[in-house]
């Protein structure tokens, strides 16, 4: 193969880039084009109007904390109300609003924010209880949907909001510009951004289009961001410039490990703190959660691959002593490390509760309609999903979901193994970094570009991290040496080797000194 150089690289990266993407926020579809948006807003102004309660109702991850914080500080700043909002315990109300968090609210009206589309159930409590009930959601719609009031999702069919792969964080934050607009409201909508762009990046939505317009506008919000929370972050962990592996790797976990581990209103009361005293004290609290998050996660997933069968197309495990905060990280680990989709499951008596990842190739939420029958419930889109099933069922729904992939048509874009191009190791350095680094922001669909390197020898191996979990190679190809990080899990690695590999191009500042190594993604 030729010799590549930076002008080749550049060109391939500018083919990258799709057209017709909204570039600008003065672009932005209006709120309007949302179904049922305008009734919820009608109704949301009569409640403040008549002066009900508002109850906010989000979820436990990321991107439904950030909604409910994007809500709540709406409504505080820009209304001047205060609002009654509850997040769901993981572990006693289970996800979304439900019977259980609709025993905590007595009167108004119900917003759910990130959550609502299969609530069926709930919808029918507050119809029979007189609450009018306001779904915002972006998860994949059912062939049965709630008898609510109103449902702002792009996804249902007669929405004619042209983007629909948006987070729940961001359609909340478009009823907020309806609110606004419709009450004529001095307050600026981009200060928000910095909250959302975390819930974009959180719930790995895909980079283009609206999504990454609003992220570019939200990491210079969100770097120059004085709220409390923020500004705790970046001198906690030195950030100046955030990007979105900032987001991905440090602000996201940290925000999504509350709710895995005890409660996700810790999380949110962090994002939502009113001083600096305050958010060091929150931050400090999610730091020491994230740490046992990480030893727990490793744990089962340990205990998790002694009990993958290696000839099915579907991974499918489950375990009685693990956390179910934890089984959707280590379904994300198996799938990262088996190329397969994974589920993974925790034991309740004579219940089981799951998630599954997959990495692109077919869309989960379509597998598990074929399987459904056998299911007391599950929710999700293409990449993830969350579900329940009896014990009894599990060894039956393990066969049958393996069949059922057989019949699943495959996304034809879905390239395995995809790489930008083969390079040499020489061109790891500063002119590369900055060419691709020109091109962010990286995420879904406009991921970070991937290298093949060829021919490179194991100089040497180190295990790194505080349980020895990660290996730092240093590479060579007899001229030149850098330095790799591997955070995936391989085997069988051994000093000496040779190797070809993929990897992106990182940057690593240390006590004034500026070098650049590779984050390996695969060893071929």
């Amino acid at each position: 193969m030729a010799k590549l150089f930076l002008g080749d690289i550049k060109k391939l990266l500018e083919d990258r880039v799709l057209d017709g993407e909204i570039k600008s926020l003065k672009d932005l579809p209006s709120p309007s084009l949302f179904k049922d948006i305008d009734k919820a807003t009608k109704r949301i102004i009569e409640a403040l109007q008549n002066d009900e309660t508002i109850n906010i109702v989000g979820d436990y991850d990321a991107d439904g904390v950030v909604s409910t914080a994007i809500i709540v500080e709406f409504f505080t700043k820009a209304v001047g109300v205060e609002v009654n909002y509850l997040i769901p315990n993981r572990f006693t109300h289970g996800y979304g609003i439900s019977a259980k968090i609709l025993e905590e609210i007595y009167d108004g009206i119900i917003i759910t924010v990130d959550n609502g589309i299969s609530a069926i159930e709930a919808a029918e409590i507050c119809k029979r209880r007189g609450l009018d009930l306001i779904i915002t959601d972006h998860h994949t719609v059912g062939e049965k949907i709630p008898d609510a009031f109103a449902i702002v999702n792009p996804k249902q069919d007669s929405c004619k909001f042209p983007f629909s792969d948006i987070c729940g964080a961001n359609v909340a934050w478009y009823l907020c510009a309806n609110i606004k607009k419709e009450l004529g409201l001095d307050f600026n909508l981009a200060e928000l951004f910095d909250l959302l762009t975390v819930a974009i990046i959180g719930d790995i939505m895909p980079m283009k289009s609206i999504n990454k317009t609003i992220v570019k506008k939200g990491l210079i919000e969100l770097s120059k961001s004085t709220r409390p929370s923020f500004v705790a972050i970046k001198e906690r962990f030195g950030l100046k410039d955030i990007n979105e592996d900032d987001i991905g790797f440090k602000i996201a976990p940290l925000i999504n490990c509350a709710g895995r581990m005890e409660d996700a209103s810790v999380a949110l009361e962090f994002l939502l703190s009113f001083d600096a005293y305050e958010a060091n004290e929150q931050l400090a609290y999610l730091i020491e959660l994230n740490e046992r998050r990480k030893q727990q996660q490793l744990s089962i997933f340990e205990d998790a691959k002694t009990k993958v069968n290696l000839l099915d197309d579907v991974i499918v495990v489950s375990g009685e002593d693990w956390n179910e905060g934890i089984v959707g990280i280590v379904a994300a680990k198996l799938c990262e490390k088996y190329k397969k989709p994974s589920f993974v499951f925790k034991q309740n008596g004579s219940t089981l509760k799951g998630s599954a990842r997959g990495d692109g190739e077919v869309n989960l939420y379509d597998l598990l309609c074929k399987v459904s029958h056998l299911l007391l419930g599950f929710g999700g889109h293409k990449g993830a999903a969350g579900l329940s099933l009896k014990v009894s069922k599990f060894d039956e729904f393990k066969n049958q979901i393996n069949q059922a992939l057989k019949s699943l048509p495959k996304n034809k874009d879905f390239v395995s193994n995809d790489f930008l191009c083969e390079i040499d190791l020489e061109l790891v350095s500063a002119p590369l970094f900055n060419l691709v680094d020109s091109f962010r922001p990286f995420g879904l669909e406009n991921t970070l570009p991937v290298f093949k390197i060829n021919n490179l020898q194991i100089v040497e191996l180190k295990l790194i991290g505080k349980n020895k979990e990660y290996k730092k190679l240093v590479l060579s190809d007899g001229k030149n040496k850098t330095e790799a990080l591997v955070f995936l899990d391989i085997d069988g690695i051994i000093e000496g080797e040779n190797v070809d590999i993929l990897a992106t191009i990182d940057k690593n500042e240390f006590r004034n000194e500026t070098t650049y190594n590779l984050l390996v993604k695969e060893i071929l």
